[in-house]
């Protein structure tokens, strides 16, 4: 007796929402689906450009995939030609050909603009900052991505996140750290804030292309090389390169990937495709992230097998050393730039009460292991 009265009930709910939801689309009295002023028969064609290298794993095939998605989902009113970095523009003039709007869009990370944007750092990653997890909370619920529109606002771009590399790796070295006295001199091929920390530290941080990192390394033009994680890292052939393979990668524990959309063009697309387009890259940013997870655990679980190669905990006093010259960095920073100082007041505010509850939480429950 219970149970039918209880379908009766859900039958009679669905009815309601199904009433209710066709009311809507056929147009009933101060309800709209649909904005009637939308041309069905418009199709945007656009280009997107990217950072990354022709058939680069995980972020070119991500780009790739969430132009496909929208061609479907908007069944082709939205068609965008994906170059990837040097097909069209060199990789690094990405910032620039979006806000200018010779290109509609692209696809990258944050911290490739440090140079004209300093405060642009914290919507991809900084050294002992959030992970992908944080980063994510931060962005679509903590205010992260107002403040990120807002910065990006003086150049015409309209940001989002597209994607995640998850955790990365240290690096590899040629020889062993056992203290930060080993860093001293150091070369090694280690970009954006972590290299200003590095070279703190002593060290003599290197700017290379991913396409000249392992001849550097083979070569012993430098001493050491951080890249992504496993799956990139051994696709790349470092472990040919160099023996000590060191974790965790302090220095970008959760890179955003970013979708820059030119403002003017943004404004351009009715509002179905609009939301199609924040739909589409919140799809890619949750899909990338564990497609870099399953490869990392597989790629690991095959480096693991080799025994030319050792894997490495950074020693605690190197680690602490790194975290103390982070910090000086960004303050010294925020200290003479009001806008990069707003954002990392907001980004270390979110911080702090995201260790809070992941200390009881998942951290607390993976020490138990």
């Amino acid at each position: 007796m219970l149970k039918t009265l209880f379908k009766r009930y859900f039958f009679i709910m669905a009815l309601g929402v199904i009433t209710t939801l066709g009311l809507t689309a056929c147009g009933a009295p101060g309800t709209s689906a649909f904005d009637d002023d939308i041309d069905m028969s418009k199709v945007y064609r656009w280009k997107m450009v990217t950072a990354w290298p022709p058939g680069f794993p995980v972020l070119q095939e991500g780009a790739e995939r969430f132009a496909e998605n929208l061609r479907v989902m908007s069944n082709g009113r939205l068609d965008i030609r994906v170059y990837a970095g040097g097909e069209l523009i060199p990789a690094l003039q990405t910032f620039d050909a979006v806000s200018q709007g010779t290109i509609e869009m692209g696809h990258s990370s944050a911290y490739y603009w440090a140079g004209k944007v300093p405060e642009a750092q914290f919507f991809s990653t900084v050294p002992f900052g959030m992970t992908a997890r944080g980063m994510n909370a931060w962005l679509y619920h903590g205010g992260g991505l107002e403040l990120w529109e807002e910065v990006y606002a003086p150049f015409n771009i309209v940001p989002m996140p597209i994607g995640n590399t998850g955790f990365q790796m240290g690096g590899w070295f040629n020889k062993k750290i056992n203290s930060i006295d080993d860093l001293q001199g150091l070369k090694m091929r280690i970009p954006g804030l972590g290299g200003k920390v590095f070279a703190r530290a002593g060290g003599n941080p290197v700017l290379l292309a991913g396409s000249e990192v392992y001849m550097a390394l083979e070569r012993n033009n430098i001493d050491a090389a951080e890249w992504i994680a496993p799956y990139h890292d051994v696709r790349l052939g470092l472990h040919r390169a160099a023996k000590f393979y060191y974790y965790p990668g302090w220095q970008e524990p959760g890179p955003v990937l970013e979708l820059m959309i030119n403002k003017h063009a943004w404004d351009s697309l009715p509002s179905d495709l609009q939301a199609l387009v924040r739909t589409a890259a919140m799809a890619e940013n949750t899909r990338s992230h564990a497609e870099m997870e399953y490869h990392n655990m597989a790629a690991l679980a095959e480096l693991r097998k080799r025994q030319d190669i050792e894997i490495l905990p950074f020693p605690h006093e190197v680690l602490q050393k790194l975290h103390t010259l982070t910090d000086e960095a960004l303050q010294e920073e925020a200290a003479n730039n009001p806008r990069f100082k707003r954002v990392y007041e907001a980004y270390q505010a979110f911080m702090e009460a995201d260790e809070d509850w992941s200390n009881i939480s998942e951290s607390a429950f993976l020490n138990l292991k």
